[in-house]
């Protein structure tokens, strides 16, 4: 008999982690540790769009001093999902969208999960499902070998049912509980659209094109397998409720729209190419996307001349646009003129509201690439300030390395290069580099304690 509970236990250990690992791919929540795994893109403009698209729906949804960050992924298809305090956005999405109100009303949806403490509770139902599923593989293996044991082959084939149907059981249990969280989602991000003056039409939007995607494949979907409300029954519940909304035809400013097509312009040219780019705006050649596209796609392909060109003609219709002079500061790098590029990342800083690191760093970059005597210790300057305000932001760390090496601190650079490695998870690598980086620096010191401090780290298991 203790044979056969060992063999349920090991079956039902089995069918526990064939469950979990079916719902990776279904869940709209994530587990925190599968976000360390996807493919960040950091980009300074970019972010302080979606942080201003978020910031009046994290207000109404009452997260608005939650610290809620929103986090770009290198992925071309339409998604986005929620993981701790992060919403992650495919650059697919950002590039399929053809509104901000479209990206607004997937911001509001995934708030809308936050609020509703959605992750705390898919955690207890994965718990639950994972116990019914070892307690119906032993009691349907404990009927089997009832069967076995008194020469009732009638009662196998019950065992085995019951043992094999238990896993099913709870995981239409668990889907089931998905789709009713999805809808209560849908329902909080309308709620939050309209305490936000915004409309649902592009969330609207935004499902119909996942039902369209749907029909055009000509795939044969069970309801009941699929841990989202069918599409067609989706967009006829929120196409009442959006409807009915005194803000359902409000239009997103020119001003807006034009920040969104620069975006879009932007990741089409970086992630797709120069085709993407005139695809996108096939329709609008003058727009200032197609434009800011252009000039970007001709400084990716080596002419920095018309590259420089083209930025300074977009600069004329908006001086104060702090990108632009960052997209300047990175062609005149290309033009061998560092002190020119310095001077217009200092612009970029300058002009920038959001205070973003990304930029702060860049002008330390520029800084170090005039190769003046005083150079590395103004960098060093800099880029240290840019990691203060993003600490996450790692290739900083390389540059701040660079610039540690040039003055001549050794222990500061490796100190750099294992908080480098420390935030890209590499705990190992950052542990020799940090004990490296303590041989050199003085002890007790502020840096030494910080390589003690990533020395002493407990990696977490994965």
């Amino acid at each position: 008999m203790v044979g056969a509970v060992s063999i349920s236990t090991k079956r039902a250990s089995l069918l526990v982690r064939m469950i979990a690992a079916a719902q990776v791919l279904l869940l709209a929540v994530v587990p925190a540790a599968h976000a360390q795994s996807v493919p960040v893109v950091r980009d300074a403009e970019i972010e302080a769009l979606m942080r201003d698209y978020a910031r009046p729906i994290l207000r109404a949804a009452g997260l608005g001093k939650s610290g809620i960050e929103i986090i770009l992924v290198n992925d071309p298809s339409f998604n986005a999902f929620v993981a701790g305090r992060r919403i992650f956005f495919h650059t697919g999405a950002l590039l399929q969208a053809e509104t901000p109100n479209e990206i607004i009303g997937v911001i509001a949806h995934e708030s809308g999960h936050i609020a509703g403490g959605h992750q705390e509770r898919l955690h207890q139902q994965l718990a639950r499902a994972q116990t019914m599923a070892i307690v119906g593989a032993m009691l349907g293996m404990g009927i089997g070998v009832a069967g076995a044991a008194n020469g009732s082959s009638g009662l196998g084939p019950i065992g085995a049912g019951i043992a094999m149907g238990t896993p099913e059981m709870a995981r239409r249990s668990l889907l089931g509980y998905q789709r009713t969280e999805e809808a209560t989602a849908d329902r909080s991000a309308i709620t939050y659209l309209d305490a936000t003056g915004q409309s649902a039409a592009g969330m609207l939007k935004t499902f119909q094109r996942f039902a369209s995607a749907l029909s055009f494949s000509g795939a044969r979907v069970d309801p009941y397998q699929i841990s989202h409300p069918m599409p067609q029954e989706r967009i006829a519940s929120l196409k009442t409720l959006a409807e009915k909304s005194p803000n359902f035809r409000k239009k997103d400013s020119p001003a807006l729209q034009r920040r969104h097509d620069m975006m879009r312009a932007k990741i089409a040219a970086y992630t797709q190419g120069q085709g993407a780019v005139q695809r996108l705006f096939r329709n609008r050649p003058d727009n200032d996307g197609a434009r800011y596209g252009d000039a970007i796609m001709t400084h990716l392909a080596g002419n920095p001349k018309d590259a420089l060109r083209k930025v300074d003609a977009l600069l004329k219709r908006d001086p104060s646009n702090p990108y632009l002079h960052e997209l300047r500061g990175d062609v005149l790098i290309k033009l061998g003129r560092a002190g020119d590029a310095a001077k217009a990342y200092a612009t970029a800083v300058a002009r920038d509201p959001e205070k973003s690191g990304i930029l702060r760093v860049g002008y330390g970059q520029a800084i170090l690439a005039t190769g003046a005597r005083d150079a590395p210790r103004k960098a060093i300057r800099e880029i240290s300030a840019g990691l203060d305000r993003d600490k996450e932001y790692i290739t900083g760390y390389r540059s701040l390395a660079q610039a540690y090496g040039q003055a001549g601190e050794v222990g500061m650079a490796e100190l750099a290069t294992a908080e480098g490695h420390f935030y890209t998870a590499q705990y190992r690598e950052a542990k020799i580099f940090a004990a490296r980086a303590q041989q050199k620096l003085k002890r007790g010191s502020p840096a030494w304690v910080r390589a003690q401090d990533i020395i002493n780290f407990v990696i977490p298991k994965r």
